[in-house]
C-alpha cells in the first residue's frame, strides 16, 4: 500500500473524514438541529459558526459532521449488503452452471431490465420515504453489478487446471469455493465494491436530495445539498460544503480500493498487469561506462547492455554487461538455464522489455551503425518487423485469436510496405507456401486455433520473413514441437540464411540445436556471458565449468550407459547475486579467489572468451 501513493493520498482523506464522523458524539459541537435564526446564513468563520450557518441558522460544522456519518454508515452497510448477496448469486451461478445458472442469471437480468436509479425510486416510493427504505432500495439496484462480475470471473475460474486438482483430491464443492475460487474473487469484489461504495453514497446522497431519504431534522450529505440548492446564489457555502465533502469521500473511497486491490493481487502490486510503455524506457545508471562502439561491418553490435528490473524497491539484474556481435548470413546461438537472461536479452535489442518494471540502464545497442537505444519509438516501430523480426516462443499467445492468419501476415506487409490488402493477401499466400503451410491459399483464413502447434510457428516465421529482414531474432521457436516439426523449421531457418543472407540471433536450451545451425555459441549465466567462440571449438573444448555441465547433461548417441550428472544446486537470484564469480557456489574448481573478486570476460583464442579465472587451466 506505501509503494501505491495515491491509495495512500486516498487512506488519508478518507480516514481523516471517517474519523471526525465516528469522533461526532464527543466533539464539543452544538446540537446540529438547533435552529439559531439570528445566525441564519451567516457566512464562513462566523463567531460559533466556522463554516457557517443555514438557512434556519444551524450550525454546518455540527451538521457535516453528522451528516457524513449518516451518509457513511448507510453508503457502507448498503455496500456490504449487495456485495455478500451478489458475490455469492454470482459464485454459486458460475460454480455450478447449468439450471441453477439459468435460474439466478434470470432473475438477476430482471432486476437490470429497469434503470437502476428509476429502479430504487419506484422501491422507496412503494415503501415510502426513509433512510432505511432508501438503504433498503439501494442494496437491491446494486446487487446485479456484483452478481454479473463475480459470475463471469468465476466462469473462467472453475476450467483452471488447480481446481480440477482440488476436485480430484477429493476436496468438497465447499472446500473448492473457498480454498480456489474466492481468494481468487477477492481482487475483484474488492475493486467492485470500492467502486460501488462510491456510488451507493452518491445515491443516498440523490436520494435525499429528492426527499427521499434522511428526513427532516435529521440530516445527511444529500438532504443539505436539497435543502440549500435555492440558496445557491444567496449563500453557496451552505450547498458548496457538503458537496466539496461528497467529492472528497468518493475520490478517497475509489483510491483506497485500488490500493487495496493491488494489495491482493501480487501481479498488480509487481507491476506485471501495468500499461507497458511502447519501448523499454532507457535511462543509465550514474557513472556507467561508456561502450566501445562494435565494428562496422556488424549487422548487429550490442555492447554492455544492461537491462534490470525495479521491482518493490529492489534491482534484479536480469542481464548485466552483454556484448555479441552479429554479421550477415550468421547464425549466433544463445544458451543457458532459464532465467540466465536469453530472451531479456533479445527483447532488449528492439526495446520489447516492458516498462515498468523493466530498464535498459546501460549499454549500447547498434544495428548497421544506428544507435537503437536513442531511437524514438515511431522509428522503432519503422525498424521492428522490417529491418529486424522476431519469432516468439508460443505462437498461440501472441496471435490474434480474433483474426486469420493470412490477416496478420498482411498487417506487416502492408504496415511497412503500403501495399494494398489484395495484394498484401497474395504475398501473405506466397509466404505461408515459403514455409511449408499445406494448401496456402485456403489456409489463409484459418485462425490460430484451426493449425497444428508446427504450423502456427511456420505463421509466426512468415510473419518474420515478410519483410525481408536483415536480422531474426528467434526465442526458442522449436521448444514446443516435436521431433519432426523441429528438423523441418530448422531446415527452413537454413535455407533462408543460405538464400537471403539474413543473421539469426538463436536462444535455445537444445546444444544438439546449437551444433547443427549455429556458427557461434554464447553461453549465459545468471545474466552474464560466460563464454563465447566458434560451436566447435565451445563444444569439443569448453573452458567455464558452467559450459561443460551443461554439455555433460546432454546425452550422446550410442552411449545409453552414460551418466548424466545434473548440475548441483540452483542458479541465485538476480537481485541478490553474490561476489565475485556468480557461479562460484555451484563450480567443482572453485578457488577462493573465485568468491572475493569480480571475474572479467577475458579472450582465451582467436573469436573465443570466458569469464572465468582457472579458463586457461587444463
Amino acid at each position: 500500500m506505501r509503494r501505491n501513493h495515491l491509495a495512500v493520498v486516498g487512506l488519508i482523506i478518507l480516514a481523516a473524514i471517517a474519523l471526525i464522523a465516528l469522533a461526532a458524539p464527543i466533539l464539543p459541537l452544538p446540537d446540529p438541529n438547533a435552529t439559531d435564526l439570528p445566525a441564519r446564513l451567516a457566512p464562513l468563520l462566523s463567531p460559533g459558526h466556522p463554516l457557517g450557518a443555514d438557512q434556519l441558522g444551524r450550525d454546518m460544522l455540527s451538521r457535516i459532521i453528522w451528516g457524513t456519518r449518516v451518509s457513511l454508515a448507510v453508503g457502507v452497510v448498503a455496500a456490504l449488503a449487495a456485495a455478500l448477496i451478489g458475490s455469492l448469486i454470482g459464485i454459486v451461478a458460475g460454480f455450478y452452471g447449468r439450471w441453477v445458472d439459468t435460474a439466478l442469471m434470470r432473475a438477476i437480468d430482471m432486476l437490470m431490465a429497469f434503470p437502476y436509479l428509476l429502479l430504487a425510486l419506484a422501491i422507496v416510493a412503494a415503501l415510502g420515504p426513509g433512510l432505511l427504505n432508501a438503504l433498503f432500495a439501494i442494496s437491491i439496484v446494486n446487487i446485479p453489478f456484483f452478481a454479473r462480475s463475480v459470475r463471469g470471473v468465476t466462469l473462467g475460474l472453475v476450467r483452471r487446471d488447480y481446481v480440477d486438482a482440488a476436485r480430484l483430491t477429493g476436496q468438497g464443492d465447499f472446500a473448492i469455493l473457498t480454498g480456489e475460487i474466492l481468494p481468487n474473487l477477492l481482487p475483484v469484489i474488492v475493486i467492485t465494491l470500492s467502486t460501488t461504495l462510491g456510488w451507493m453514497i452518491l445515491e443516498t446522497a440523490g436520494l435525499s436530495f429528492l426527499g427521499l431519504g434522511a428526513q427532516p431534522p435529521q440530516a445527511d450529505l444529500g438532504s443539505m445539498l436539497g435543502e440549500a440548492r435555492a440558496l445557491v446564489l444567496v449563500a453557496p457555502h451552505v450547498a458548496l460544503i457538503p458537496g466539496l465533502v461528497i467529492l472528497l469521500l468518493v475520490i478517497g473511497i475509489n483510491l483506497v480500493g485500488d490500493g487495496i486491490r493491488d494489495m491482493l493481487d501480487p501481479r498488480l502490486g509487481s507491476g506485471g498487469l501495468a500499461r507497458p510503455g511502447a519501448a523499454t524506457a532507457v535511462a543509465f545508471d550514474a557513472g556507467s561506462p561508456t561502450p566501445e562502439p562494435p565494428p562496422a561491418a556488424a549487422a548487429l553490435g550490442v555492447r554492455n547492455l544492461a537491462t534490470h528490473f525495479l521491482l518493490g524497491g529492489e534491482r534484479h539484474k536480469a542481464a548485466d554487461n552483454v556484448g555479441l556481435d552479429l554479421h550477415a548470413g550468421e547464425c549466433l546461438g544463445i544458451v543457458g538455464e532459464s532465467g540466465s537472461g536469453k530472451s531479456v536479452t533479445a527483447l532488449s535489442i528492439l526495446r520489447l522489455v516492458p516498462t515498468p518494471p523493466g530498464r535498459i540502464v546501460g549499454g549500447a545497442i547498434h544495428h548497421h551503425g544506428q544507435d537503437l537505444l536513442g531511437l524514438k519509438p515511431a522509428d522503432l516501430r519503422d525498424l521492428r518487423g522490417n529491418r529486424i523480426a522476431y519469432i516468439f516462443q508460443d505462437p498461440l499467445g501472441t496471435l490474434n485469436p480474433l483474426l486469420t492468419v493470412g490477416e496478420q501476415i498482411a498487417e506487416t506487409i502492408r504496415r511497412h510496405q503500403g501495399k494494398s490488402r489484395s495484394e498484401a493477401m497474395a504475398l501473405a499466400v506466397d509466404l505461408m507456401e515459403r514455409v511449408r503451410i499445406p494448401d496456402a491459399a485456403n489456409r489463409v483464413s484459418a485462425y490460430p486455433h484451426e493449425l497444428s502447434g508446427g504450423q502456427r510457428q511456420r505463421i509466426g516465421i512468415a510473419m518474420a520473413l515478410a519483410n525481408d529482414p536483415d536480422i531474426i531474432i528467434a526465442d526458442e521457436p522449436t521448444t514446443a514441437l516435436d521431433v519432426t516439426i523441429q528438423a523441418e523449421i530448422l531446415d527452413l531457418l537454413r535455407d533462408l540464411r543460405r538464400e537471403r543472407g539474413t543473421a539469426l540471433l538463436f536462444i535455445t536450451h537444445d546444444f544438439g540445436v546449437v551444433a547443427d545451425l549455429c556458427d557461434r555459441v554464447m553461453v549465459m549465466y545468471a545474466g552474464r556471458v560466460v563464454e563465447t567462440g566458434p560451436v566447435r571449438d565451445v563444444l569439443r573444448d569448453p573452458r567455464h565449468p558452467y559450459t561443460r555441465r551443461l554439455l555433460d547433461c546432454v546425452p550422446v548417441l550410442g552411449q545409453p550407459k552414460r551418466a548424466l550428472n545434473a548440475i548441483p544446486g540452483l542458479p541465485p537470484a538476480v537481485n541478490r547475486l553474490p561476489q565475485g564469480c556468480h557461479f562460484a557456489d555451484r563450480c567443482d574448481r572453485v578457488i577462493e579467489r573465485c568468491r572475493t573478486s569480480d571475474v572479467a570476460l577475458d579472450p582465451i583464442g582467436p573469436y573465443r572468451t570466458v569469464r572465468c579465472i582457472r579458463a586457461r587451466e587444463p
